[in-house]
């Protein structure tokens, strides 16, 4: 679980990355929860663009997101997603 403090600075750390997954109509899926899993191992924080035609609300992909990635949802933001988990080999962020 993280902190205020550790939120505020992931926030701010996640405000200049681009979204690189986005989910659509066909809401969340195995496949794509697998790819997020691999790219939070890769990258540690991610943002995730929910686009328009999805069926589901943002609330509900993030949360699915987050619980099948074991990740953190750090922020729910428009239609932005920001998610964290530690990198178990490639550890970059060090949170205060």
């Amino acid at each position: 679980m993280l902190t205020g403090k550790q939120k505020r600075f992931l926030r701010s750390t996640a405000h200049h990355l681009q979204p690189i997954f986005q989910v659509g109509k066909g809401g969340v899926n195995d496949n794509m929860i697998k790819q997020i899993k691999e790219a939070l191992e890769a990258r540690e924080l991610i943002k995730i663009s929910i686009l328009q035609n999805c069926e589901e609300d943002r609330e509900t992909v993030g949360n699915a997101l987050s619980a099948g990635a074991n990740a953190e949802l750090v922020q729910i933001i428009g239609n932005t997603i920001i998610l964290y988990k530690e990198s178990q080999d490639n550890k970059q962020l060090e949170l205060p």
